[in-house]
């Protein structure tokens, strides 16, 4: 069966490090032009906009490009681009083991609010920030051969710290408590098994905690009962899944645990307001 191209790290890296890289986006650009269609990652994907039009699809969702614009994305998440005019920025990739002798808690970074994959890691920067991350960008940049790469692990560290930090705007005014390490030890749980486990009840055991609270939670930190975000992750799968030419909907629904066809498709057409055949011929036009 096709599947959505996954990307590897060494295809787009044009230096001799394999597993960073980070440049001028317009150098990144005309180095990989062909990279167009939609495609996953198998690395940690990052850019800086500064000038340029055009936009950018992550997930399914479009987005129109502007100055101070960072997008972020983890790997397995499907994206493309169709840009225009004269691209400027920066772009890093980095692969999934890049921080691995630095950190004691090797999950910290996937943890980070900028790489969940059920929040939107689109975001603008205002002026001074824009001035301060272009001044880190650009000293990243400066440290490009192998005696650095120490030096480039702690500024890139810093780097996505600064971005994680200026991402906040809906955590704004909420303490880095208790309920958010719950929030994150909940997407990740999310992540690993919304295959098999469908229901908010079976997430709550998992963390020790009621669903009730579980819900009360969600619904203070993202707005949505645990069912919801539980249905949306469910739901991106599913997308992902059907934009691949090859795969019937009855593969699809097998895939994610449902138990018929009719009951997936009802499913779907609940949360996305259309088919799955519909939405499937949406992306193919």
């Amino acid at each position: 069966m096709a599947k959505i191209p996954v990307i590897e790290q060494c295809t787009v890296s044009y230096k001799e490090n394999k597993h960073f890289l980070v440049d001028r986006l317009e150098v990144y650009l005309e180095q990989n032009k062909n990279l167009v269609f939609p495609h996953r990652h198998n690395f940690y994907h990052m850019v800086l906009f500064l000038a340029g039009g055009g936009s950018h699809e992550i997930d399914f969702k479009e987005y129109a490009v502007e100055r101070g614009q960072v997008y972020v994305m983890g790997p397995g998440q499907v994206h493309s681009w169709m840009f225009q005019g004269e691209m400027k920025g920066f772009i890093v990739n980095f692969d999934i083991d890049y921080f691995k002798t630095l950190l004691v808690q090797q999950d910290y970074v996937e943890r980070l609010g900028i790489f969940s994959s059920l929040t939107e890691s689109v975001f603008v920067l205002d002026e001074y920030q824009l001035r301060e991350i272009i001044n880190l960008f650009s000293q990243l940049l400066e440290l490009n051969d192998r005696m650095t790469t120490d030096l480039q692990r702690t500024l890139l560290l810093f780097i996505l710290l600064k971005l994680d930090q200026a991402y906040a705007p809906s955590l704004e005014g909420k303490s880095l408590d208790y309920h958010l390490v719950l929030i994150k030890n909940f997407l990740a749980l999310l992540d690993q098994h919304f295959k098999e486990l469908h229901l908010p009840k079976e997430y709550a055991e998992l963390l020790f905690v009621t669903p009730n609270h579980l819900n009360a939670v969600c619904k203070e930190y993202m707005g949505l009962q645990a069912g919801e975000v539980i249905r949306n992750r469910i739901l991106l799968e599913a997308k992902r899944l059907l934009i691949l030419p090859d795969w019937t909907i009855s593969q699809v629904s097998y895939e994610l645990n449902f138990n018929d066809n009719s009951y997936f498709t009802k499913f779907f057409k609940k949360i996305a307001g259309i088919t799955p055949e519909e939405f499937r011929r949406s992306q193919w036009k």
